[in-house]
């Protein structure tokens, strides 16, 4: 089937991969414009246009998919089916209409419509996640479902794990309804939850909340934004890695223990062993390394 695709994020990066080694490798990949990244400010690539020149697929950077030229170039790729995988741009009409748009999501939905589905479902404690292809509507997230599929999520997962399981699952399911065309069905609206996107807010570690809950924020932000613990005097402590530590008796919520081999947070309930930091500048080490320069 002759597609075109629409990605941007290294999640749909993975998942074009996959596509283009199979029957239906598109014959355009739409993405968006270069950007500025890290300290530098230079001017970077998004991951999925890597990818395509690696590859050697037609690629098109629009500073909208929605302007005419950029319509003009998926038309005349004469597509069957658009495949959409973390754009990260909305789509209007005319194009929504113009073409079969099938939308690779990593949740079950409706539950985690929106930006950030994956962190979403690890802090909540979700048992489980998934894929699923649904039809791109004007709506957000909400479009017709044609497939799901499913996967646990383990309770030392983080994004990065279960990101990857994702990646491959949406890409089998993808070229699975390519191949057979299963019937949509509407998303059960009283279902629906929404991922919101991440902000500042979401990476403080807040000590008035369980130990079990922080650790799920620590591991929903791994490795690609990081968890943030404010300690006293304002400094902002990185943490990339934690763990409950149930037997920290007494310890009261705020409180940081460096009295042992790593830190420890008092919680509400509970405490949180750090095992990966950052502190301010500097790159990510083992906690107790930290903890060592620290009383130095």
């Amino acid at each position: 089937m002759r597609t075109v695709f629409l990605g941007t994020s290294a999640f749909a990066a993975s998942v074009l991969r996959v596509l283009a080694g199979s029957a239906h490798r598109p014959v355009l990949v739409v993405t968006r414009p270069d950007r500025p990244r890290g300290r530098g400010r230079r001017l970077a690539a998004p991951p999925v246009a890597e990818v395509a020149r690696e590859l050697g697929l037609d690629l098109d950077q629009p500073a909208s998919v929605n302007d005419e030229p950029a319509r003009a170039r998926i038309a005349a790729a004469e597509p069957e089916a658009v495949c959409v995988c973390a754009f990260g741009a909305l789509i209007k009409e005319p194009l929504l209409s113009d073409y079969e748009m099938l939308n690779v999501h990593p949740s079950l939905l409706a539950r985690w419509r929106g930006a950030a589905p994956v962190e979403r479902a690890i802090m909540a404690g979700d048992a489980q996640t998934g894929v699923s292809i649904m039809r791109v509507t004007a709506g957000l997230d909400s479009g017709p479902v044609c497939a799901q599929v499913t996967t646990p999520i383990g309770e030392t997962d983080t994004y990065g794990s279960l990101a990857e399981r994702l990646q491959g699952l949406g890409a089998k399911l993808l070229i699975d309804v390519l191949d057979r065309r299963p019937e949509c069905a509407e998303q059960d609206e009283s279902g629906a939850t929404y991922a919101d996107k991440l902000t500042a807010d979401d990476r403080r570690l807040d000590p008035t909340r369980s130990a079990a809950e922080l650790d799920r924020v620590v591991r929903a932000l791994t490795p690609h934004v990081g968890a943030v613990l404010e300690l006293p005097g304002g400094e902002r402590l990185g943490v990339w890695e934690a763990r409950p530590h149930e037997t920290a008796d007494g310890l009261v919520p705020a409180a940081l223990d460096l009295d042992g081999d790593v830190p420890i947070l008092g919680c509400s309930p509970g405490a949180l062993e750090l095992l990966t930091v950052q502190p301010p500048g500097r790159r990510a080490m083992p906690a107790a390394d930290w903890l060592r320069g620290r009383r130095h």
